[in-house]
């Protein structure tokens, strides 16, 4: 029997998710290649939603792909880690030990094979060393940092509600990118 060409990808959000889909969709689904997407989260939510996240306008599990359910679906492999390093000599991809693992648990890094690997993981948010960005900003790369953003949103939100004197909440975005207008449009619309 002909040995699969393993092909890995590093990275499920926009780029990587499409391409794992395209790939499963043709080689997967024909039995040329074994695909295997990796991602350190279980779901991928679209990065242009992360503000609707932030604002409070969007339920995040409405919107959110189950990898291991859109991989079974479009014929490719999930695997659920954090990327750690590359064995150029082995062809390995090196995962660190499995995030739903117990704390006490002896599981070790998981090693991948591969044949062709492909980097997918993204980009974030460039402070430009803007001073005092990277201690008090929030920033809008992924999932968790919109939910944060949002939680301290609602928090700031009833704090100001139940102050004595009655106060208004005054919120500075750094970028003008479609990010930076889509949240200042979401939070006008959400007051």
């Amino acid at each position: 029997m002909k040995k699969l060409h393993k092909i890995v990808i590093i990275g499920g959000g926009a780029g990587g998710l499409e391409l794992a889909t395209q790939l499963g969709q043709t080689l997967g689904k024909s039995h040329k290649a074994h695909i295997t997407l990796v991602d350190q989260n279980l779901t991928h939510i679209w990065k242009p939603l992360l503000h609707e996240i932030a604002a409070g306008t969007l339920n995040p599990h409405a919107e959110e792909t189950n990898y291991f359910a859109h991989a079974s679906k479009h014929h490719y492999e999930f695997v659920l880690g954090s990327f750690i390093d590359i064995d150029q000599h082995s062809k390995q991809v090196i995962l660190g030990k499995p995030p739903l693992s117990k704390p006490d648990s002896t599981e070790k890094n998981i090693r991948l094979d591969y044949d062709s690997l492909i980097i997918a993981v993204g980009s974030t948010s460039n402070d430009f060393n803007t001073e005092g960005v990277k201690q008090y900003c929030h920033f809008l790369d992924s999932r968790k940092q919109a939910e944060v953003f949002q939680q301290d949103l609602l928090n700031l939100y009833l704090e100001a509600q139940n102050h004595e004197t009655p106060r208004s909440l005054n919120i500075a975005i750094i970028g003008a990118g479609a990010t930076g207008i889509e949240l200042a449009a979401e939070l006008f619309q959400a007051k």
